[in-house]
């Protein structure tokens, strides 16, 4: 969700080198490839949902459907946005794949092992909130789905310039943007009364925090061999701002879906201004940007970084501010009903 802060200044790509360094992280990757549990041992959304093949399914449904009906709208247009975003699944692993350069899709080496790794498990956050919503009847299906189909099919641009340690920056902070909005989620669904989607927000959110801490050491490795490339390739990315990955989904109503969805979430506290100013608080800190010793474009790029927060923190204010103003708006997703 983007939090509405503007966008400022350009940044430049990486190149040649930016991969090398990347790809000479395979023993690493090789490593932590074991925070991927196999198939077999891993959660699968039907553990989460009533059991349709199950004797006296219709009661188990009944029951699931009943906790639904206490989630408002708000938190349901919400939950839908969430949904979508996860369901674009495709667009961001061929993102990733200027990182893997996996040309045929079935590489052995770690990077193209963790991508597809990392994809399986992505993949069932989307099967499992579609099916959520389906059978709670609580949305309308088709506006849903038309949704994800546009997001896909409009495609997806992290705004990385093809840089490689731009790719990981971005990784790592949606990563857990995505964490701290499916918890936040759950928590609100736990308070609605709604104890199986907060244990699916919760599960989601636990996977979320797995991936962001691969991609955020994956970063910090980077820092360590070329600081100057990787404090200017974050400065870059800031410089665009981070934009989320739903960005130009579209519900068929006026547009765009993205910034009343987004204006949805900062009014549910699900994900805020403020939430974007605590990850980029939490990188610089993990990442101790102000430790590394650089010199000349990466030193200034380095002085920015430290100061964003603060400059990001007095306008996270005013967007919350303004969201609070904002006037709730209809969703195919709800029936044209305002959220």
């Amino acid at each position: 969700m983007d939090a509405g802060i503007p966008r400022h200044g350009t940044g430049a790509g990486g190149g040649r080198h930016h991969a090398e360094v990347v790809l000479g992280l395979a023993p690493l990757v090789e490593r932590d490839l074991a925070i991927l549990p196999p198939p077999d041992r891993a959660w699968q959304p039907s553990d989460y949902l009533p059991d349709l093949a199950a004797g006296g399914w219709q009661d188990e449904l009944a029951a699931f459907r009943e906790r639904a009906r206490a989630l408002p709208d708000d938190l349901l247009v919400v939950l839908v946005g969430d949904m979508v975003t996860e369901e674009a699944l495709p667009s961001y692993s061929m993102a990733l794949n200027q990182l893997v350069q996996d040309a045929e899709g079935t590489s052995d080496a770690p990077w193209a092992r963790w991508l597809r790794g990392w994809t399986a498990e992505e993949n069932r956050h989307g099967d499992l909130l579609n099916a959520y919503l389906r059978l709670t009847g609580r949305v309308n299906m088709r506006a849903v789905e038309r949704t994800v189909q546009s997001l896909i099919a409009s495609g997806f641009n992290p705004g990385t310039d093809g840089d490689p340690y731009g790719l990981l920056v971005y990784t790592a902070f949606q990563e857990r943007a995505t964490r701290i909005s499916h918890g936040n989620v759950g928590r609100l669904a736990e308070q609605a009364g709604d104890p199986n989607l907060a244990r699916i927000c919760r599960m989601i959110a636990a996977d979320e925090a797995r991936h962001e801490r691969f991609y955020t050491r994956m970063m910090a490795e980077v820092l360590t061999t070329d600081p100057g490339g990787g404090i200017l390739a974050f400065a870059a990315m800031l410089d665009r701002q981070i934009v989320m990955p739903g960005r130009t989904m579209d519900d068929g109503l006026e547009p765009p879906a993205f910034d009343r969805f987004a204006a949805a979430a900062q009014r549910t506290g699900v994900y805020t201004a403020p939430d974007y100013v605590s990850i980029l608080d939490h990188l610089v800190a993990t990442w101790r940007i102000a430790e590394r010793v650089v010199m000349g474009e990466a030193a200034r790029a380095q002085d920015r970084i430290c100061r964003e927060a603060d400059r990001y923190r007095r306008l996270a204010r005013r967007v919350a501010a303004a969201a609070e103003r904002q006037p709730r708006r209809p969703f195919a997703w709800i029936d044209g009903r305002d959220a």
